[in-house]
């Protein structure tokens, strides 16, 4: 049995805890005075989802713990020699750990174009991820303790990113080129919507897809509803959102189809 160099395993857990415990902090004290959700509040949108959606990251922290503990060799099973892989996925985890945590301070203290920048290297980290588990030969076990994971934060990240580049925008005062907003946000969910499903068939991965099924029921939710959203007010927004989950559900559809037609052998 082989895992990442003690070294490696050390830097992800120490990292991913200074994240977690930052992200809980942020919250808790709350950092410059305010919580997490209530700089989205500041800069109002239409893309962003319900409040509910963002219960997702207590999955992400826990399927990343698991996998940490995966790391030190918890769930192992006989002749797994994927060492040089897993060293490879630690270090760029402990990168996208380090960068969420900074991320958290740029937000609360308002360093919108800072915060983006940052979600956008995590989010190129997590497609590295992707695509070297993608090509690796992994078995079931691997399957769930090692791709599982980054699917779940990559396809969060993704619509995280385009979130928190629309909360830059609204936060410079920009113009939309003169579009109305709700139009707008009907060309940016459509975008996001196209770039995940290519990411989700190209990487043949359920498990993103399902978190872009989560994050646009969100979006939905929040459009529909009354109280904190807009009582269906955007048409445009709302038949979009849904022509966008019936794309989701048919690639889904597509590639367990696909699977079934022409399994993709694991090793042993």
């Amino acid at each position: 049995m082989r895992t990442a160099d003690l070294p490696v395993k050390i830097l992800l857990t120490l990292t991913y805890l200074v994240m977690v415990a930052t992200n809980y902090l942020a919250n808790a004290l709350p950092l410059n005075g305010r919580e997490t959700g209530e700089i989205s509040d500041i800069y109002e949108n239409l893309f962003t989802p319900a409040g509910i959606t963002f219960s997702i990251w207590s999955l992400i922290y826990t399927l990343l713990a698991i996998h940490i503990l995966y790391q030190w060799g918890a769930f192992h099973s006989a002749g797994t020699q994927h060492g040089p892989l897993l060293r490879r996925v630690g270090i760029l985890f402990s990168l996208t750990s380090l960068a969420n945590t900074a991320w958290v301070f740029a937000w609360h203290y308002d360093y919108i174009l800072l915060s983006t920048l940052l979600i956008i290297c995590i989010l190129v980290i997590l497609a590295i991820i992707a695509t070297t588990l993608r090509d690796a030969a992994l078995t079931t076990r691997e399957q769930w303790l090692v791709r599982l994971p980054f699917s779940v934060y990559f396809g969060w990240i993704t619509i995280a990113t385009v979130a928190n580049i629309t909360v830059w925008l609204v936060s410079i005062g920009w113009d939309r080129f003169g579009i109305p907003e709700q139009w707008w946000t009907v060309i940016i969910i459509a975008l996001a919507a196209a770039i995940g499903t290519v990411v989700m068939l190209r990487n043949h991965d359920y498990a993103y897809g399902l978190v872009l099924l989560w994050a646009f029921t969100g979006i939905l939710i929040r459009h529909t509803s009354s109280g904190d959203g807009y009582a269906g007010r955007y048409p445009e927004v709302i038949a979009t959102t849904i022509a966008c989950l019936v794309v989701f559900l048919a690639a889904e559809a597509f590639l367990l189809w696909r699977r079934r037609s022409h399994p993709h052998p694991t090793s042993t």
